[in-house]
């Protein structure tokens, strides 16, 4: 499966709203804290794996369960629930660094590991869990 499968057309949006669309990723994770947090527990608890990953985007992605809407919630991002072991299954990280990825995750009960689309590309961000 190549990336253009795997992540859809990320050009595909008219919207170019000139801001870094990361300024309404962290209004939004303001929103998301609890339900994301909730989804990383049960994942862990359930034994699927010890490495929760969330995708951020705002285009149509095949990665993952979709947990949060964007259009069903009015808000700018939508929300996907993956893990490492499905990464590494679709590609996505390569199975040589895989210990390197482990070895920078970050405690998933104080942050959500978030693989953040944009139209530039993607990246792994570890942001804080709001403490309330």
């Amino acid at each position: 499966m190549n990336s253009e499968e795997l992540l859809g057309n990320l050009n595909s949006n008219p919207e170019n709203k000139g801001d870094s669309p990361l300024k309404s990723l962290e209004a939004d994770l303001k929103l998301y804290n609890e339900s994301i947090r909730e989804v990383a527990v049960e994942i862990m608890v359930e034994g699927l794996s010890a490495y929760p990953i969330f995708v951020a985007h705002q285009h149509e992605v095949k990665l993952g369960e979709l947990i949060l809407d964007r259009h069903e919630l009015n808000t700018e991002w939508t929300i996907q629930a993956s893990t490492l072991e499905e990464f590494l299954e679709r590609g996505v990280i390569n199975k040589m660094l895989k210990q390197r990825f482990i070895d920078s995750y970050k405690n998933p009960h104080h942050f959500m590991c978030l693989f953040v689309i944009v139209p530039e590309g993607a990246n792994f961000v570890f942001h804080p869990y709001k403490e309330d």
